[in-house]
């Protein structure tokens, strides 16, 4: 397995290597991963349930879970949406 990931390793230092704009390719990419892994997860990310106990884990997380589907409670149990009756098709079963 080590010398599969060596000679992966080596196959894209030297194709980036050869390449006239290699380097600064690599360099964009880690100022990417850089940016979307450490400055968005900071600012946009943050993490809810840090610093809770597991009872208030469990509570939050349960009230986020209840909160986001409570357009499903409006709907009437007994009456399903493909019995209504609607359009030109009314009189099929």
């Amino acid at each position: 397995m080590a010398a599969f990931l060596r000679k992966v390793w080596l196959f894209y230092r030297d194709g980036f290597k050869n390449q006239t704009w290699g380097r600064p390719l690599i360099w964009l990419v880690v100022l990417k991963f850089f940016i979307l892994f450490a400055i968005l997860r900071v600012f946009f990310f943050r993490p809810v349930l840090g610093g809770k106990t597991d009872a208030e884990k469990s509570e939050a997380v349960g009230e986020n879970l209840t909160r986001n589907h409570r357009h499903t409670e409006t709907l009437n149990p007994t009456e399903q949406p493909w019995t209504q009756s609607s359009g030109p098709d009314s009189s099929l079963p």
